[in-house]
């Protein structure tokens, strides 16, 4: 049904692109839509600085959607840029820093696992303090805050892809000698470009499903929400707006369709430039919008004119301008100073968390054993919710994973119906779920698994994907020659071949079911609270209340026990992965 929908709405523009392709229309289309999104961007920046509002009034026109709609896909995208530099710099730091490796690995499990909410209440007081007259505290809140629930699973991908870069790969690199810089960007990026491209997906519709949650802050007396769809969808179900609501879900539903098409689709399609076995065996895929960059005037220009300066650089070093030898100076002074700088931040690092650590202990003096006691049965009755989610969305999640990625024709088929559906913010469907577990007599002792299932499934599913697809066609080929089994091909074959990503996946998928918990397990809809015992419902209580003491411990609780898990389970998975069932060794 999804996907029909997809090619009905571009189909009209497929054949709008290739009745363009020869003509200087394409180039004035082109120079429109960014003017026009330059002028989205100018509209946000007057928002940003207009004067903070004592109180927000939600237009529920059908009008103020393509503005709210905007402000939303904004903020999305501006967290997820912070998400991409700091999995650059995070990633590559840890993956080449053995000495870093050994503290900023535990640190990547503790930020994981603290909550995405509990970043807010911090944030919010902080960025409001400093920017008490316009809505730039407000909008800083929104975008760090969403960051947070983006960047951890990016930042492991890319990790665990660089630690794994086959060994020819690195051969080049040394017999080439590239420097840092080089070996990087031709090199290591590429190999991890596809994981991480699916994993981006997955940390875009993470942050749909906080930022509906974040642009609907009220504490108090104090209306801190933001105009956006969230906003838009929380006022039309308050007031009992039927036709709102339906606007607002078509609108989410054409905004992630947007994105798909635009971004998401096209890296994707572009990735498989890295991939050798789809380049040689010519099962590459196609995307409209790269059809049209490819046919624009301006554009092939432009290339044309950084193949010439490249050519140029490569025949007659002599002729580079003094920035590119300057550059060059640089990326050798980074290199050669990179070890003191990783030692001075690793020390930055522990400081900081030495600070933290002794305000947080000062924060839990006032608690006794008893509020301990209680935190341990609630993070106890979390913990088995979390493990029961991760096993139901790996259940299906694992089959039709390999079904989709090993299918280069049901890839392009399935591909973006399972992007639109994962990136739809489940917190909007939390409503219809509440109201069919009460008509059900389900509680929400039990209904929580489901909720969190919607919002962890994906990350097993896209990581799988990703992993079945980077399989080498030769190892079908000969499990084929050799008649295996099913059964046999999958334990023998698949399942080693996909374990690294899959880790990766159960791993996020388990975080975002933690951060899900305070949503999940403490759900106020239309003046009704719904609860059960928990530690995320412990978690959302404490920061209604404003209980900082026992917000503290519950997040402390909940760190620890996923650190733990993670130590134990996971990391022990992962070396399994790299020595018994590694594919490039």
């Amino acid at each position: 049904m999804i996907n029909r929908l997809i090619h009905t709405v571009w189909e009209p523009v497929e054949i709008l692109a290739s009745s363009l392709r020869s003509r200087r229309w394409l180039d004035i289309l082109l120079l429109l839509g960014i003017f026009g999104f330059l002028f989205g961007f100018l509209q946000v920046g007057q928002e940003w600085t207009a004067f903070m509002r004592p109180r927000l009034e939600i237009d529920l026109s059908p009008w103020s959607l393509p503005r709210y709609t905007f402000y939303t896909m904004t903020r999305g995208l501006v967290a997820y840029l912070l998400s991409l530099g700091f999995t650059f710099v995070y990633a590559y730091w840890v993956a080449k820093d053995h000495r870093s490796e050994k503290f900023l690995i535990p640190l990547l499990d503790i930020l994981q696992s603290i909550p995405t909410l509990a970043f807010l209440l911090p944030l919010l007081i902080a960025f409001v303090q400093i920017f008490p007259n316009n809505n730039i505290g407000l909008e800083l809140t929104a975008i760090i805050t969403i960051f947070t629930s983006q960047v951890w699973n990016m930042t492991f991908d890319l990790y665990y892809s660089l630690k794994t870069v086959p060994q020819d790969l690195n051969e080049v690199g040394r017999i080439y000698r590239f420097n840092w810089y080089q070996r990087f960007k031709w090199i290591e990026l590429p190999y991890g470009a596809t994981g991480l491209a699916w994993n981006s997906m997955l940390s875009m519709a993470g942050g749909w499903f906080f930022l509906m949650v974040i642009e609907t802050i009220r504490l108090g007396d104090n209306d801190y929400r933001l105009p956006g769809l969230g906003s838009y969808m929380v006022a039309a179900v308050e007031q009992g707006n039927r036709p709102a609501i339906i606007l607002g879900l078509l609108a989410t539903i054409v905004m992630i369709i947007i994105i798909d098409q635009i971004i998401w689709r096209p890296i994707v399609v572009w990735t498989q430039r890295f991939d050798n076995d789809a380049s040689s065996n010519g099962s590459l895929q196609q995307h409209w919008f790269l059809k049209i960059l490819q046919e624009s005037t301006l554009l092939r220009q432009f290339q044309q004119w950084r193949k010439e300066v490249s050519l140029r650089r490569l025949l007659n070093p002599s002729t580079n301008t003094p920035n590119t030898i300057r550059f060059e100076k640089f990326m050798r002074f980074v290199e050669q100073v990179g070890p003191r700088v990783s030692f001075f931040f690793l020390l930055a690092v522990l400081i900081t968390i030495g600070i933290g650590s002794i305000k947080i202990f000062r924060l839990l003096a006032p608690l006794t054993s008893q509020d301990w006691l209680l935190l341990i049965k609630a993070d106890t009755m979390t913990l088995g919710r979390v493990i029961i989610s991760t096993i139901l969305g790996l259940l299906w999640a694992l089959p039709v994973g390999l079904a989709i990625g090993l299918s280069p024709r049901t890839l392009k088929i399935f591909q973006p119906v399972v992007q639109v559906v994962a990136s739809f913010p489940s917190s909007m469907l939390f409503p219809i779920m509440i109201a069919l577990f009460a008509y059900l007599e389900i509680s929400l002792a039990i209904g929580s698994v489901l909720l969190m299932l919607l919002a962890t499934q994906w990350y097993i599913l896209f990581n799988v994907i990703a992993g079945a697809s980077m399989i080498p066609s030769e190892l079908r080929e000969a499990s084929a020659a050799f008649n295996m089994g099913r059964w046999q091909t999958f334990k023998s074959l698949y399942l080693p071949a996909v374990l690294p990503h899959l880790v990766t996946g159960c791993l996020t998928a388990a975080g975002a079911a933690w951060n899900a918990s305070i949503v999940c397990e403490y759900v106020t809809l239309q003046n009704q609270t719904f609860s059960t015992f928990g530690l995320g419902s412990v978690l959302s209580m404490a920061g209604a209340s404003g209980n900082s003491s026992q917000l503290a411990a519950a997040t402390l609780v909940l760190a620890t026990t996923v650190v733990l898990f993670n130590r134990v389970v996971w990391k022990r998975l992962y070396e399994l992965a790299e020595t018994r069932y590694s594919l490039i060794k």
